[in-house]
């Protein structure tokens, strides 16, 4: 617990105070945003704030994580206090690993606009080809490093709260490899273009991603204490380095807390396809190591809503010709129907909240039926 506690003060004070130093070197770069000419137009005043905020997330995060884990090691070594168990784990390596190349994918696709002056940064085929290099990365090597009870980070089995009978093993070794990171694929490119078109609106995507990781944060706590090889039974929890996974979501989501201090309305900084696809990355990480996959949509409520108006809004306009929304994704539907941005932005996290809260609730009503 101290190690949790101390890698997410760690990562909120570095992205509090390493925030307004990347927002003043960004202005000496002119490394503003660009706006889309299509959208709201009161977007439009938005035009030149710094982007790319998301390499602040990342490197908070990472500086949390490592720093905690190397203070208390020293901490130990020098005799002053023991923290048994604090130790780096291959799962929470692999999350934090698969968070830092979707955010290098997107920290591409910034720099892109930034450097050719337009809204539109790499090649949907370009950035397709990224993600999908990352993400079957991390998905094979997650299938790897059998620890204890040889036990992987990732299963072959599809879970929800835990594993369910869905297994792909039934494919055989290669069948399930295959089958796996083609699922982790989906899952990855689905939570990272998720918090992408969340990320329209001045702290939207950042507030709503503090409660998503701060829900794992609880899961990977309960996991640990309820775990298969502390205390065996039916309803323990058979997931690899529980522990050290509440350690990366709390990381993750103090880095985020510290960035929405400067992120929040008016924003002075803008986390980019660098934030949201790290973060995208992260959340799907989280969901396959602790094995609450389909859990994510719960988890990730909001995250899910607007991207399915886009979904609606697109596949309604090819079918019928016409628009369910005035605009996708979903908060500039409400822009355009007179809302102020922080409205949406309050009550759009009330709504993530309240998915965050559904999550918890099935997670843990699941354990109590099974007791």
């Amino acid at each position: 617990m101290v190690t949790l506690v101390l890698a997410a003060g760690i990562a909120m004070i570095v992205a509090l105070v390493g925030t307004p130093l990347f927002i003043r070197f960004l202005v000496r770069r002119q490394y503003g945003q660009f706006i889309r000419d299509d959208g709201p137009t009161s977007h439009h005043t938005k035009r030149g704030t710094p982007t790319m905020g998301g390499a602040v997330i990342i490197g908070a995060a990472l500086i949390g994580y490592f720093g905690a884990h190397l203070l208390l090691q020293l901490i130990s070594a020098a005799g002053l206090m023991d923290f048994g168990g604090n130790t780096m784990s291959i799962s929470g390596l692999l999350v934090l690993f698969l968070m830092t190349g979707m955010g290098l994918v997107g920290f591409a696709d910034d720099f892109t606009k930034i450097s050719k002056e337009r809204s539109l940064g790499l090649r949907s085929h370009e950035k397709l080809i990224g993600q999908t290099v990352v993400a079957v990365a991390f998905a094979v090597m997650a299938l790897q490093f059998p620890g204890d009870a040889f036990r992987t980070p990732a299963s072959t089995a599809v879970s929800f709260v835990r594993d369910l009978p869905l297994d792909f093993a039934v494919f055989g070794t290669v069948g399930a490899l295959i089958a796996f990171v083609i699922w982790a694929n989906i899952m990855i490119a689905g939570a990272s273009n998720g918090v992408n078109l969340v990320d329209g609106l001045d702290g939207l995507a950042t507030g709503a991603s503090v409660m998503a990781f701060g829900g794992y944060v609880l899961i990977g706590i309960w996991q640990f204490n309820q775990n298969c090889q502390v205390i065996p039974g039916p309803n323990c929890y058979d997931v690899r380095d529980a522990h050290d996974l509440a350690v990366v979501a709390a990381c993750i989501a103090g880095a985020c807390f510290g960035f929405l201090w400067w992120n929040a309305s008016p924003a002075k900084i803008f986390m980019g396809d660098t934030g949201s696809l790290a973060l995208g990355g992260a959340l799907a990480g989280l969901a396959i190591t602790t094995h609450t996959q389909l859990l994510m949509i719960f988890l990730g409520g909001l995250f899910v809503i607007v991207t399915m108006s886009v979904i609606i809004q697109v596949a309604s306009f090819k079918m019928t010709g016409k628009r369910v929304f005035r605009m996708a994704p979903l908060h500039h539907h409400f822009e355009l129907l007179g809302w102020h941005e922080v409205t949406i932005v309050v009550r759009f996290w009330i709504i993530q909240g309240l998915c965050v809260a559904a999550g918890l609730g099935i997670f843990y009503a699941e354990w109590v039926v099974s007791l």
